[in-house]
């Protein structure tokens, strides 16, 4: 097999544009990871209820939570840590912003 060794010219445009395109990725995706205005926002909590927790808490896959007065506190842990068959939320899935909306909501609700 025969092995083909750039030189001159050729090699140094071929690196150069490697380099070039992998800063220019490089700093698109730190702009993209640093970039914190948010694109979505829930109205309020009954929205986040309705279309994140009512889908398993109104159906009977989950326990019924509105109307038992459940402590915000408490809310907010178990959709960040999960408890039994509840997943738990990442920051990612459900901002802090959103979570506290629907721990407020349910808590009074």
């Amino acid at each position: 097999m025969r092995k083909i060794i750039l030189r001159g010219t050729a090699s140094g445009f071929l690196l150069a544009g490697t380099v070039t395109v992998g800063l220019v990725a490089n700093t698109a995706w730190a702009q993209s990871q640093n970039d914190s205005s948010v694109g979505f926002e829930w109205k309020d909590g009954t929205e986040v209820y309705a279309k994140v927790c009512g889908h398993c808490h109104e159906t009977k896959v989950g326990p019924v939570i509105r109307g038992r007065h459940l402590p915000a506190a408490y809310v907010r842990t178990i959709v960040r840590d999960g408890l039994r068959a509840m997943p738990s939320f990442r920051s990612s899935e459900i901002d802090d912003t959103s979570l506290e909306k629907v721990a407020e909501y349910i808590s009074k609700n």
